[in-house]
């Protein structure tokens, strides 16, 4: 009998599959191989947040194949974690493929026991993740002993696909319950008396009596001696570490760990923004003035007239508008083709580990990099990925954090800004803005978890991948993916914002056409009121003031309403505008041009951005962390605008001097107050009191 879903695929499955394991053994590799879906793969832990299910045709059989979140045990440690066992507590008599990676069997081994505890219907599906693997397995005899069918597989290839979609057709069958659990209970409900003996919280949760604390390693002694076991018997392993790399020992030194990992962005953003993003950029630019853009120009002119408020909505809004964010589309490929290289290299893995013990000081952990690396794309997200924190208020410090973190939005304003103020050297403003959001980051973070959001210690689970060669194939699917979510955010969002604030722009309170009646529009109006708030950051006109309103639904409109304001369309034209005082958007001096930049990159998350947020960490914290953030945008911007003026009027090593000598006093008069503070004194005297 058929089942109905909810599924924007198919209306109808006959069967349900789960997809089970640990993280980073290829399990949703392998849903996408076998759905034809493109779910995103990453070499870390909370990569998939919640359960995905699709279905595919499996010799004439509509199957429903649920992937969900990587889990270690039948213990949560983490949100993911309890999606994935409440998941599968919820569908006991489903069938279960348990996907293995053949270099991490031994620890695999442990999810598929406390799997045949509970008696589900498994699979085990082992995944050859290298060609060259460091695990020979008897996989009959291993059958055999653990009575469930046993499939070797490639997930990225077709290798044991066949045969896996035979055995998800065959009918439910319980698998039997290892001997080593038998005797350890003695009970006909063995997986109900191990959860007890675990310890597990989430399961006793129903008043279950709480035995001593000394059987959860009794329960753990059992398993690994049995996997033990398995392993003298069917399997023969080389002397190698997986993952293990001479390379670590450069990429993961202490001292110079970071620094590499700075100079690895610094080049992904020379070639993004300048050399080859530019270069491609200039391109499509040029194919879109001499192509569309002129033919509908001349369209509208012979149709409606060249004064027409129509003519002005289709020319200004829709097409130079759009144009202006659309020629960054090769940069927008670019950043994250080469993100995705770092990810599937694994040395992206690295940079977590490397980050541990900075992030663990300011209540975070490893984790937390992560969700910060992928706010680089788009913090919505981004925020979505905070919830694999066990600790709640990590959880909240993590999805506030990556609003701060400068997303793929940003960049063509920093590009236009920057390039036409700072030329060659907007790569160096570029860097300063990326690790500025960041070092904002962990400010916060560190405030928080001194004051009201102190965290508790967490775990943190991490293996390196091995370093690969990443596929072409793989590279191209992500870059198609992110063009194709660019151009959707584009076509949609980006256009509809742009026709907002056109009218907005160019039409009275009185909804008359400005040209034609030469009333203030009412984004003006708007803009004059909100304007003197910003004239401390040094870029006072309402113009800015209007862009940075209409930048709170999306920040690529910031960039399209300069346009707008300003009637241009292609990158260089708008950046010559912005020096001119007679433009609506301009700016008088690199110092205030770099103080908006600093603004735009920190001053509120984008709508979308917001709604997320409140959903993941409550009204309270996103109102809170919406303020704080624009507090920090506007002390932020004041600072740099009243640095760079100094260096404008004085020159860098005064300014430097000056900034020293405050430092200097400033610390005095902490130190002297935090002696005063002491209730015994200085302590560096007898009898100090």
């Amino acid at each position: 009998m058929k089942r109905k879903i909810s599924s924007s695929n198919c209306s109808f499955f006959d069967k349900e599959v789960l997809l089970v394991g640990n993280p980073n053994t290829g399990k949703t590799t392998l849903f996408n191989k076998l759905t034809g879906a493109n779910e995103h793969v990453g070499n870390w832990h909370g990569v998939t947040v919640e359960e995905k299910g699709k279905t595919f045709d499996c010799f004439g059989q509509k199957i429903r194949l649920v992937d969900l979140p990587g889990i270690y045990s039948l213990s949560a440690l983490s949100y993911e974690e309890q999606v994935a066992i409440d998941y599968i507590r919820a569908h006991p008599k489903t069938k279960i493929i348990n996907i293995c990676d053949i270099n991490n069997l031994q620890r695999n081994l442990a999810l598929t026991l406390g799997l045949l505890e509970m008696g589900a219907d498994v699979i085990l599906a082992v995944n050859k993740t290298s060609k060259n693997p460091i695990n020979k397995v008897d996989f009959l005899g291993l059958e055999k002993q653990l009575k469930i069918p046993v499939v070797e597989i490639e997930a990225n290839k077709t290798q044991g696909l066949e045969k896996l979609k035979e055995l998800v057709l065959l009918p439910f069958s319980p698998s039997p319950v290892p001997e080593y659990a038998k005797k350890l209970t003695n009970q006909t409900d063995v997986f109900s008396a191990i959860k007890v003996l675990e310890h597990d919280e989430n399961f006793l949760q129903k008043n279950a009596p709480l035995p001593p604390k000394s059987t959860i390693e009794l329960v753990a002694n059992a398993r690994y001696n049995y996997i033990s076991f398995l392993q003298k018997k069917f399997f023969t392993s080389s002397q190698k570490v997986y993952g293990k790399s001479k390379l670590d020992k450069i990429l993961l030194n202490r001292f110079l760990a970071f620094p590499i990992f700075l100079l690895v962005l610094a080049g992904i953003f020379y070639l993004t923004f300048f050399s080859l993003g530019k270069w491609l950029s200039d391109g499509l630019n040029f194919l879109l003035d001499i192509s569309f853009g002129n033919w509908i120009e001349k369209f509208c002119f012979s149709v409606f007239g060249q004064n027409s408020w129509i003519t002005h909505l289709f020319c200004d809004a829709i097409i130079d508008g759009v144009s202006s964010v659309l020629t960054f589309l090769p940069q927008v490929a670019l950043l994250f083709g080469f993100l995705s290289i770092l990810e599937d290299s694994g040395y992206l893995s690295r940079v977590a580990f490397a980050s541990e013990d900075i992030f663990g000081k300011i209540g975070l952990s490893g984790k937390s990099i992560y969700t910060l690396l992928m706010g680089f794309g788009c913090s919505t997200t981004a925020i979505l990925t905070a919830r694999n924190m066990e600790d709640k208020n990590s959880k909240i410090k993590t999805a506030l954090a990556t609003t701060f973190i400068s997303c793929s939005a940003k960049f063509p304003i920093y590009v236009v800004i920057g390039g036409a103020f700072f030329g060659a050297n907007n790569v160096f403003v570029i860097m300063f803005l990326y690790l500025l959001g960041l070092a904002a980051a962990i400010l916060m973070c560190a405030m928080l978890e001194k004051t009201v959001l102190k965290s508790k210690e967490q775990s943190f689970i991490l293996e390196f991948p091995p370093y690969r060669m990443v596929g072409a194939k793989r590279t191209i699917k992500v870059l198609w993916e992110n063009v194709k979510q660019f151009l959707i955010r584009v076509g949609s969002l980006l256009l509809s914002m742009n026709v907002i604030v056109w009218v907005l722009s160019n039409f009275s309170f009185d909804f008359s056409f400005v040209l034609e009646s030469g009333k203030m529009s009412m984004l003006e109006g708007f803009g004059k009121v909100l304007a003197p708030i910003f004239v401390p950051l040094g870029f006072g006109s309402y113009g800015a003031a209007s862009a940075l309103i209409a930048g709170f639904v999306a920040k690529e409109v910031i960039l399209t309403s300069i346009a707008m304001f300003n009637n241009l369309s292609d990158s260089q034209s708008i950046g010559n505008s912005l020096k001119d005082p007679s433009s609506m958007v301009f700016f008088p001096s690199p110092a205030s041009a770099l103080s908006f930049l600093v603004f735009s990159l920190l001053y509120c998350p984008c709508l979308s951005s917001a709604v997320v947020l409140r959903k993941e960490v409550g009204k309270k914290w996103c109102f809170v962390g919406i303020v704080v953030q624009f507090v920090v945008a506007y002390l932020m911007a004041l600072l740099v605008f009243n640095v760079m003026r100094g260096v404008e009027m004085f020159g860098f090593w005064a300014t430097v001097g000056v900034i020293a000598a405050f430092a200097t006093i400033v610390f005095a008069l902490f130190k002297v107050i935090s002696v005063f503070k002491k209730k015994n004194g200085c302590g560096n005297c007898r009898g100090c009191k």
